[in-house]
């Protein structure tokens, strides 16, 4: 087992971590707080990352600007001890292990090498490049520039890659690279690039990994055109996209921008999932259901351009609040009834109800988002599950799929509005899909008093295990739920 890596407050301490003895007199500091770091050379927050954030100690000094920082950061103890450990030691992890360095016949001996000074500038943001570095010696830090202030998002050392994705994906560069002490580094050109992927399939799909993993830090990301639109900033991710809030460039209208991540744009399955996404929304126009714009494929991936719903997830309402009133409830489950009835008119079921895709918006007016998991009614699903605690028997057993499995989901959704709490909470995965295999929905009522006898009686045939005890379809839901509660 590996030594345990030390964040900067554990190495130094400093005692400003929170709940440190010197916070009272000195206050937190901004690397042991800001989680936006989190993961970067290993660390808890900015823990191993500390030199280029402002707020943070620095040779006896409680603040000082980033560039003093860093300066004398430099020269401490604790920056070389990362710089050894993300370096050298993982050396063979990184891009190297793929390069016999030295060897007869290795690409890296037709690669230039070029040198810089520290505090020297290797890449401009928004330039354009046709070639990406390997560092050979030294470190870097990387700043995104955002209407003149500059934001540190990240750190290279030995055997990191810089800007692999202008040439992966032909963008222009993503942000600024500056040297921290002397670097030296490989050069990799366009055309060697090109050659090593296709004798390389599995150097390429490493680098693949290197530009979506670039893609997903939660520091500041430089602005990026796509197509007719304008992505600002990363407001999500997924197993297999990233989304955007962006914009129109003509227009200015906001609007998300999702992202297929460039490990999967590789393979063609997801590429057909992805666009069936963006051909499913498409044909649907109703006031409940998120919108779709656009579909650009550009920068070896695909971007879908949808309406940006602004409200709340009903997941986070949830959070907040616990449990709603049943006036409440019954008033969103008819307009989701009503969107779902809609879709299942057009011959598309949604197969991932539950709160995160849920939006309430001012008036209490529901939006339905996330179709990237839709199917045509009668669909054999055996590519997804779905979300775990909401999905239905017939999706774990890969069985046929229709509109009582979004019956179901919206079920346990409604049991969560009611009682606060999911019917089948367990952490253990393979517990969780068990209970939904042999259990139908709990009676709420049992829980939560009150309750009106319409709701009560939707929660329990919605989530029957079996789908021929559930409602057939929407239309008979809704009869069911009735039209509406007062207290």
């Amino acid at each position: 087992m590996g030594k345990k890596k030390l964040n900067c407050w554990e190495y130094k301490k400093c005692g400003r971590e929170p709940g440190g003895d010197q916070v009272a007199d000195l206050g937190e500091c901004e690397a042991a707080c800001d989680t936006s770091f989190n993961g970067i050379n290993s660390g808890k927050n900015a823990g191993r990352f500390c030199w280029p954030v402002s707020g943070t100690f620095s040779n006896g000094r409680v603040s000082c600007p980033v560039t003093d920082k860093i300066k004398s950061c430099v020269n401490c103890d604790f920056y070389h001890t990362v710089n050894a450990q993300e370096g050298t030691a993982n050396l063979r992890k990184k891009f190297l292990r793929f390069v016999p360095v030295g060897g007869a016949g290795s690409f890296i001996n037709e690669m230039p090498v070029k040198n810089f000074k520290a505090g020297e500038r290797l890449i401009s943001q928004g330039e354009s490049g046709n070639a990406a570095y390997i560092i050979q010696r030294g470190s870097c830090l990387v700043v995104v520039e955002i209407d003149g202030v500059r934001h540190p998002v990240g750190h290279r050392c030995n055997g990191d890659i810089i800007d692999m994705m202008a040439l992966f994906t032909g963008e222009h560069r993503s942000a600024h690279v500056e040297a921290e002490t002397d670097v030296s580094v490989w050069v990799i050109n366009r055309s060697l690039f090109e050659d090593i992927s296709k004798k390389d399939p599995d150097l390429l799909n490493f680098l693949s990994e290197i530009v979506t993993a670039r893609f997903d830090s939660k520091r500041p990301t430089s602005e990026r055109t796509i197509g007719d639109y304008l992505a600002t900033k990363i407001i999500g991710r997924g197993g297999y996209s990233i989304v955007y809030k962006g914009k129109q460039i003509k227009t200015g209208q906001p609007v998300v921008i999702k992202m297929l991540r460039h490990n999967m744009a590789m393979h063609a399955d997801f590429i057909d999932s992805f666009k069936n996404e963006a051909r499913l929304i498409k044909q649907l126009d109703y006031e409940n259901i998120v919108s779709l714009y656009d579909c650009v494929e550009q920068f070896k991936t695909i971007f879908i351009i949808m309406e940006y719903v602004i409200g709340e997830a009903l997941s986070d309402i949830l959070k907040k609040n616990g449990r709603l009133p049943a006036n409440t409830i019954i008033k969103y489950l008819n307009q989701i009834c009503n969107s779902l009835k809609y879709a299942h008119n057009h011959g598309v079921l949604h197969r991932d109800i539950n709160p995160t895709n849920i939006m309430i918006q001012d008036g209490d007016i529901i939006k339905i988002i996330d179709f990237g998991l839709a199917c045509p009614i009668g669909t054999e699903d055996e590519n997804s599950l779905g979300t775990v605690a909401y999905i239905a028997p017939e999706q774990i057993n890969a069985e046929r799929v229709d509109e009582r499995t979004d019956i179901y989901a919206l079920g346990i959704t409604a049991y969560e509005m009611v009682t606060g709490e999911k019917p089948f909470a367990d952490e253990n995965i393979g517990k969780l899909i068990q209970l939904h295999l042999e259990n139908d929905i709990p009676d709420p009522g049992k829980i939560i008093s009150g309750i009106p006898d319409e709701l009560r009686r939707f929660i329990l045939k919605s989530g029957k295990c079996d789908p021929d005890e559930r409602y057939f379809n929407v239309e008979q839901a809704i009869k069911g739920l009735g039209t509406g509660y007062d207290n």
